[in-house]
């Protein structure tokens, strides 16, 4: 591969049409400020930098920002050409937003639909609806003559295998949440989990939801908006039996086969029974929000991604298996607004 210069490199950072695919080949993963969001940082054995500009760019780095910003200028400029597609809002995690390596949801619905995507790598349900909400600002900004035709809502993942933003706590929530069983060798998936810290966790998520959909219809313009949200496949620990994934991001057992080992859980089989059950209990908690609301749509994710080849780490799809779950939402979306689901061809 030839060397390209940093005004090059540059240009293609701020050229919406640049494929992501190209950046990445000519950028190095270094970490974010958390796993949860990677980024990235020229390669100086394929770009030509001085000193300072490998200073300067280490320091910037590409992450949620830039990959937000890229995104959303290339919507931007097809809203202005009066581009037909139904526009949505997004807000959520790493499954909306990873930065440029994986095309994950957001970017797989991206040819049927518009996405005006605030979502970001690493964020959480505290964050983005306690902390530092953006969602009804991006809603009403982008919703004039009724633009706005449905909202995704992704979050909950790093609020339960994530660090305790509530208490203020480094130690991985999930860690809480798992426990040694009373019998040892107990092949019960339920003894291994202390449930009274799980419906703590889900009491919270519970009310952060609430809180979204309460301010959504709060606001007159989106009394009847189709609301999406979803909870999550159930993932293989690392290790697992044919396990090639070697994610250049984070560690191969950074999430969950970590926080198994810190409780000497083991047993993948057995490890993957425990985080269906919670994968169910929050899928049971979003079953009664979406009957006690008109409008809230839920996407199952359960079953879309059922090889580990699906995975591109412990808790990411690889762009294929993300894929997968994003047809889900298309089907979703199709049976919410039937109207628009296929505008190019109306």
């Amino acid at each position: 591969m030839d060397k390209i210069t940093y005004e090059q490199y540059r240009a293609m950072l701020i050229d919406p049409d640049s494929p992501d695919e190209k950046i990445v080949e000519y950028s190095k993963v270094v970490p974010g400020k958390s796993a949860f969001g990677p980024e990235l940082v020229p390669d100086p054995e394929k770009v030509v930098m001085s000193e300072d500009e490998i200073e300067a760019e280490n320091a910037m780095r590409i992450g949620n920002g830039l990959a937000r910003w890229r995104r959303n200028r290339r919507v931007q400029r097809a809203l202005r050409g009066n581009d037909p597609r139904p526009l949505l809002v997004a807000e959520g995690d790493s499954w909306f937003q990873f930065p440029l390596l994986i095309k994950e949801v957001v970017s797989q619905l991206g040819d049927d639909y518009l996405v005006w995507c605030v979502s970001a790598a690493g964020d959480t349900a505290q964050n983005m609806v306690f902390g530092a909400p953006e969602y009804m600002d991006a809603l009403r900004r982008h919703n004039a003559g009724g633009r706005v035709a449905g909202f995704l809502f992704s979050a909950a993942g790093n609020d339960i295998i994530g660090q305790d933003e509530i208490a203020s706590d480094p130690t991985p929530a999930l860690i809480k949440i798992l426990k040694r069983p009373a019998e040892a060798g107990s092949t019960a998936p339920a003894d291994y989990i202390d449930m009274s810290v799980l419906g703590e966790r889900l009491a919270f998520l519970r009310k952060a939801y609430m809180k979204v959909i309460t301010d959504i219809r709060n606001d007159t313009a989106f009394k009847t908006l189709p609301i999406f949200i979803h909870g999550y496949d159930v993932p293989f620990p690392h290790p697992w039996e044919g396990d090639n994934r070697n994610p250049r991001w984070a560690a191969k057992d950074q999430w969950l086969g970590s926080a198994f080992s810190h409780h000497g859980i083991t047993g993948a089989n057995l490890q993957r029974e425990i985080l269906k059950l919670m994968i169910d209990a929050l899928h049971d908690m979003f079953d009664k929000l979406a009957r006690d609301h008109t409008g809230v749509h839920i996407v199952d994710c359960r079953g879309a991604m059922p090889s580990v080849t699906d995975w591109a780490d412990e808790i990411h799809g690889t762009s294929d298996g993300f894929a997968k779950v994003a047809q889900r939402f298309k089907k979703a979306i199709e049976a919410a607004i039937p109207a628009q689901a296929d505008p190019l061809n109306a």
